[in-house]
């Protein structure tokens, strides 16, 4: 197929003007937190309770340390300067400057978001931004939020807004707040507010510009300066951003104070200056008009604006930062600006959408990239000096205290970082990171790739090889699926054009480190069986993966060991890559080679084995419990921890044995020294070549292969109706139990919220479906496709008489992952389950929240609102599959084969050159 001709879109240039001229089109963007309270970094208690700590009670009146947050904000990519809305409805006991959620210890499930907002839409430069916030003309229901979830008991349900009655009778305001460049450092802002209600109904808006606060913490006094300069004109002075203006429309009151801690609120003593962080609460709900500073000069700004908004009407606020002063009228071109930059987004996302999709996908499609795009923040934390501030740092003070992080003390994170949830976790996970960029990717493959890169970096990665976790425990173990990823980036860009060498050697290079810090540090044993911890999937297990095991021993993963397989297959893809370009690296992919055949076998020795994860009789994979006298034995829960050797499956050309001879040379060797460990293990030689003579690199021969799928596409285990569950629903009724110590070990099957405080209560991995891994299964598939062909097929659903090719199932498994967010037969979207506000509302039924996991039976979203971050894959998902068809697919190059069938059709929308 040829490529078609390449036509950049507007937003396409801005981003190739960004990467190629230095334009600093991204330096302003949706950086903000939306909770910087209860975070670690601002945690300095004795005992670590970071939620206790600093609360959102605290909030608006104490100065944080490390960042800021904000409703609907935006701030340079450095957070000097921050911009976000203050919303009050005259009824309620404090202003709304930012989003307000349940602790950990308040909620029935472990912390949760209890507000509605939504990030419509997005463009990769932050050229046009969307955001809408719903909120309460009644009092906002602070108390009973709190109250009535703490009182709940985990097997009961969430107590959430809609429940309170607070938007009873559509008594609520729409707060539309759209971001236009008119250049790349020249904003354009415009609120919109709807009332909803049936009744005209009085709002206070308060959009506000403050600098976070760096001068108060001994290192840098300097202070920049807000001031009044003209009607409704605000000039900004930093001595690092410089200047800028911010021009509010119709003269409205300006308020000012600083951004400083009321420690008199607080603590009864006395505040450093008069004018502090909760002046504005003071000044509107107070009445305490000594609150503001009469100088009209501070570090924290508001343009006060009283809006009497009709039944059923609008009103409109506008607003322009800029880096020059106004002109005679800062307006002029503003609505024309504000019109051009939706078009560029229309046409951007007109360019990059498959022409499969209808109106309802591309809707779903669309809203996931602009949450990815919001989902990024500004995220700085100096290790070093944080452990000093706490007195723990190991090498620089006499008898540290033991804080947590204290080995990650050369770690200085100052950088734009793609979130999970900003609410929830407003801090980066590695392996949700990694797989944040196969989207991201298909916006912005710069930000991607310096995304991945991050992570390997020296002011990030460890001395020893290991990639940081996040801030809770950096030493904590996620999957290592940043190969996987550096491979999918790399493949996808090549084939617009541009083959990014230096990125593929640079990441391979960290990687390696990394590889072989899972070698020495999660198989101490030597048995090339792989612990790790919880590996990012909390609860799943029997025990507490990451604690000591209650019968003492050690617990060999089925997952651990299987996320190292595959990890031995993406560096031996990149190994073979860079092979084309620099013959060294031919030697090196052999080494892969030989950890996969090792870890394989070692998985599933040749005979009949108690101490092995392969379980024949059942004909699946399972965690091995080796206890202290030797003894070993399988934990036989049926979960994605026995689904995941499936992923560890690559495909490769007939001509990759001539291509590269020295290493085919070496696996002859190892052929010839090992014979029967290479004939057990997934067929290698030329006695099974699959589809135009391909190679299959597997844990998993056919046989095997054909047994797990009967438990993933049996509808009474895994297969459900949307996705792939993370724990068979043979559980429901055959819970797995284990007892020790007088204790009984208990494995359900739970589809919804988790019953257990195991990692805090707020994930469950026993039952609900999880976008990421439902992804991997997806590539799995379609790769095993690549190898079978047409005439390998399997029964799907298992027992239904059905059978499907690969490729069949796997277009089965995407149509139910992207059904949870559809509107099905009768008009209603699983995501939203029997919420009657989201499914017949207009105002609320084309939102979409993309949720951190579903339940297992019906879909409904479950866990943090805002995890576009990797739920944000069901773009992909729909991006994929709305391009690719079987026939096409299989005859393509296999390394190639879904990157190449998605650029033909997008046409290098997403890179430009």
């Amino acid at each position: 197929m040829a490529k078609q001709k390449i036509i950049d879109v507007t937003e396409q240039k801005r981003l190739n003007e960004a990467r190629e001229k230095g334009i600093p089109w991204k330096k302003w963007g949706p950086y903000l937190s939306e909770r910087q309270w209860g975070t670690v970094r601002e945690d300095y208690s004795e005992d670590g309770n970071a939620w206790e700590y600093f609360t959102h009670d605290q909030a608006r009146s104490r100065a944080y340390r490390w960042g800021e947050d904000g409703l609907g904000g935006i701030s340079d990519d450095k957070q000097r300067l921050c911009f976000a809305l203050a919303l009050w409805n005259e009824r309620d006991p404090i202003l709304k400057e930012r989003l307000f959620g349940l602790t950990n210890n308040e909620a029935n499930h472990g912390e949760d978001v209890k507000e509605y907002y939504f990030y419509i839409d997005s463009t990769p430069t932050h050229s046009y931004m969307k955001y809408l916030y719903k909120y309460p003309q009644r009092e906002y229901p602070y108390r009973d939020l709190i109250e009535t979830n703490r009182g709940r008991s985990r097997e009961e349900f969430e107590y959430e807004l809609l429940d309170t009655g607070v938007f009873d009778e559509d008594r609520y305001f729409d707060v539309f707040v759209e971001y236009a460049k008119a250049g790349p450092e020249d904003l354009l802002i415009r609120i919109t507010v709807h009332n909803r209600g049936p009744e005209a109904a009085r709002l206070r808006l308060l959009p506000t510009l403050w600098f976070r606060n760096t001068w108060s913490w001994g290192e840098d006094d300097r202070k920049p300066v807000l001031r009044e300069v003209g009607p409704g004109v605000m000039h900004a002075s930093h001595h690092e951003l410089g200047e800028c203006w911010l021009s509010c429309e119709g003269g409205p009151e300006l308020l000012f104070t600083e951004n400083e801690t009321n420690t008199q609120r607080l603590w009864g003593q006395p505040s450093a200056s008069p004018y502090v962080k909760d002046a504005f609460h003071a000044y509107l709900i107070a009445g305490s008009r000594e609150a503001v500073n009469p100088a009209k000069t501070g570090t924290k700004a508001a343009a006060h604006y009283m809006l009497d908004v009709p039944a059923g009407g609008s009103q409109t606020v506008r607003l322009r930062l800029a880096p020059a002063a106004p002109a005679d009228n800062a307006f002029r071109d503003f609505d024309k600006v504000c019109k051009n930059r939706i078009a560029d987004a229309d046409e951007f996302y007109q360019r990059i959408t498959p022409n499969a999709l209808n109106e309802d996908q591309r809707r779903v499609h669309r809203q996931a990239l602009a949450g990815m795009l919001w989902s990024k923040q500004f995220y700085y934390f100096d290790l070093e000096q944080w452990l000093c501030e706490h007195k723990g740092h190991p090498l620089l003070q006499a008898d540290p205290r033991n804080v947590r992080n204290m080995e990650w003390f050369h770690m200085l994170n100052a950088d734009i970082i793609s979130m999970p949830d900003k609410w929830e976790y407003p801090w980066y996970a590695a392996w949700d990171l990694a797989f944040h960029t196969t989207v991201l990717a298909l916006v912005d493959f710069d930000f991607a790739k310096e995304q991945l890169l991050l992570m390997l970096r020296n002011l990030y990665f460890h001395p020893n090889g290991q990639i940081p976790a996040y801030e809770w425990n950096f030493s904590d173990v996620n999957p290592p699926v940043h190969a996987w990823a550096t491979l999918w980036l790399f493949k996808f860009e090549r084939t617009l054009g541009r083959a990014d060498l230096r990125f593929l050697e640079r990441s391979f290079q960290g990687l390696m480190l990394n590889f072989n810090w899972w070698v020495n540090r999660k198989d101490p044993a030597g048995r090339n069986v792989f612990a790790g911890g919880f590996l990012g999937l909390d609860n799943i297990g029997v025990f507490d993966r990451s604690a000591q095991l209650p019968t003492g021993g050690s617990l060999e993963q089925a997952d651990g060991t299987a996320w190292m397989a595959f990890y031995c297959q993406c560096m031996l893809e990149i190994a073979l890559i860079l092979t084309e370009y620099d013959a060294m690296y031919e030697e090196i992919a052999f080494k892969f080679v030989q950890h996969f055949l090792w870890i394989s076998y070692a998985m599933d020795r040749i005979g009949e084995h108690h101490d092995e994860m392969w379980d024949e009789e059942d004909g699946f994979f399972y965690d091995l419990l080796r206890l202290p006298d030797g003894q070993a034995m399988r934990l036989k829960v049926r979960s994605l921890v026995g689904l995941l050797p499936l992923c560890a499956s690559t495909v490769f050309e007939a001509d990759s044995v001539t291509r590269y001879p020295k290493l085919a040379e070496m696996v002859a060797l190892f052929r010839k020294r090992h014979p029967e460990l290479v004939s057990h293990v997934a067929p290698t030689d030329a006695g099974f070549i699959g589809y135009n003579e391909r190679r299959l690199l597997s844990i998993l021969n056919k046989k095997k292969l054909t047994r797990v799928l009967g438990y993933m596409l049996d509808e009474n285990e895994f297969l459900g109706p949307h996705g792939i569950r993370s724990l068979s629903r043979h559980h429901l009724d055959h819970p797995f139990v284990f007892w020790t110590g007088g204790q009984e070990y208990k494995v359900q099957y739970l589809p919804g919220e988790s019953n257990t405080g195991m990692f805090g209560g707020n994930s469950n991995w026993r039952g609900p479906v999880w976008m990421p891994v439902n992804v991997l299964i997806l590539r799995a598939l379609l790769g095993l496709y690549h190898f079978y062909g047409d005439e390998f097929k399997v029964e799907c659903p298992t027992g239904s008489g059905r059978h499907m090719t690969l490729f069949e199932v796997a277009e089965e498994i995407s149509r139910r992952l992207a059904g949870t967010f559809l509107r099905d037969a009768k008009g209603r979207r699983p995501v939203y389950g029997g919420t009657a506000k989201f499914q017949d509302d207009p105002h609320w039924r084309d939102l979409i929240l993309f949720y951190e996991y579903f339940h297992g039976d019906n879909g409904a979203g479950l866990g943090a609102s805002h995890q576009t971050g990797w739920t944000g894959l069901v773009a992909l998902v729909l991006d994929v599959f709305g391009r690719l068809d079987a026939k096409t697919f299989l005859e393509t190059e296999s390394t190639r084969a879904i990157s190449r069938l998605m650029s033909e059709q997008v046409g290098g929308g997403q890179t430009g050159k």
